[in-house]
């Protein structure tokens, strides 16, 4: 079976942590099929005036990722107006490179990462070219995109027309099939975690090697820097709790990179939260797991997600998660062995969560066969098996 994936979230040279599960996923799908990998960029001219815009110029034309070629062709974006056309200038912009890689790479099927607009420029590419198209929700795209009535008319459109839906946990599936997915051809496979970049390692050695304070309880969260993550309320809970001088001791370290870090700062400056707060930046995806195994909790704030795969990736270093009971964390965390779910972004019922995480004994053990049972080889079997049932169905290989 030849597989070309389909997506803008996939790591380029640029934006090396971008779409991480993407590429986890293909890189197990690859020990079951031939793989390619198209990654739409945005156009942009080479102009370092225009700082946010400029990076994309930089995307190769084609690299490899571990032994996967990928093809990074070029599409035409409207910022902030033009949302709605995206998928529509996503799959005239590709097009004809996807017609030429066909010669030399007749794949069977197109595997979708997002609904809009990469599932709707793929389905576009599958009925031009005659080859099933399996659409995967991730979370954005439709526990937000459909508020947008534009949008949310493309998203019925893509999601009656694929060949499958796959969504990566329950919420986002019943989600899908209100927006005309059909039950038969949708399933649910969860993002997994690689347990060769994920595993436990002694808090001391961790904490040394990171430079961290071996006599401090530490609370980890990582993600982009954006409001959605919540992580303005989760300094603020951080800093209800130092009030209390038997919680003086807590560290917040946040992992991630984004636009919100001048806003954080400032917020950190105005609670005066300097020794209990550390924004550390981005960090390489395969560093992650120190920064786990130096923590005693994860917390994450956000008010929406799909599948968090950073909790599994928690799960595997031995640590439990503190979240935001939304969209699928209840799926990935089914009961208080795991992790503590609360009701909200707000501080005070974050600050009860880590109160109460901080304070239970947990099962190491027990969290990191939990995150072994949701491997991303065994996501890769069960997306293999839906491709060979839509192969089944014989939506065979035309000519244009």
């Amino acid at each position: 079976m030849k597989v070309l994936i389909f997506t803008t979230l996939f790591p380029n040279k640029v934006q090396r942590c971008l779409g991480t599960f993407s590429l986890e996923r293909a890189k197990e799908l690859a020990r079951l099929a031939e793989i390619q990998v198209i990654a739409p960029v945005p156009y942009f001219p080479p102009l370092r005036v225009f700082r946010r815009w400029y990076p994309f110029s930089q995307v190769p034309c084609c690299e490899v990722w571990s032994g996967i070629v990928v093809h990074h062709p070029r599409y035409v974006v409207f910022p902030k107006v033009g949302m709605a056309l995206y998928g529509l200038s996503m799959f005239f912009s590709v097009l004809c490179r996807v017609r030429a890689l066909r010669r030399r790479f007749d794949f069977d099927l197109i595997d979708a990462h997002f609904v809009y607009p990469d599932g709707f420029a793929a389905v576009l590419l599958g009925k031009m070219l005659h080859r099933p198209v399996v659409v995967t929700s991730h979370g954005t795209d439709l526990n937000l995109y459909p508020r947008f009535s534009l949008v949310r008319k493309l998203l019925i459109y893509t999601l009656s027309r694929a060949d499958a839906v796959i969504a990566v946990c329950k919420a986002l599936k019943d989600q899908a099939l209100s927006l005309g997915a059909s039950e038969d051809k949708s399933s649910v496979i969860p993002n997994g975690v690689q347990l060769s970049k994920f595993q436990p390692i002694p808090r001391f050695e961790a904490r040394q090697k990171l430079s961290l304070p071996q006599d401090r309880r530490v609370v980890l969260s990582v993600g982009l820097l954006i409001p959605r993550k919540g992580f303005h309320y989760l300094i603020e809970a951080i800093g209800q709790l130092v009030q209390d001088q038997a919680w003086s001791d807590l560290l917040l370290v946040i992992v991630g990179e984004g636009k919100s870090r001048p806003a954080l700062e400032r917020l950190i400056r105005e609670r005066n939260l300097g020794s209990h707060v550390m924004l550390v930046g981005a960090k390489p995806h395969e560093e992650i797991y120190l920064w786990q195994g130096a923590s005693d909790i994860f917390c994450l704030a956000s008010s929406r997600e799909g599948w968090p795969t950073v909790f599994f990736e928690t799960f595997a270093c031995g640590k439990p998660v503190v979240a935001t009971k939304i969209w699928g964390a209840p799926e990935a965390i089914p009961s208080e062995d795991y992790g503590i779910l609360v009701d909200g972004q707000e501080p005070e019922l974050l600050a009860e969560g880590i109160r109460k995480a901080l304070q239970r004994r947990w099962d190491a053990q027990k969290l990191t066969c939990y995150a072994g049972e949701n491997t991303w080889k065994r996501v890769a079997e069960r997306v293999f098996i839906r491709f060979q049932e839509v192969l089944g169905r014989g939506t065979g290989k035309e000519a244009v």
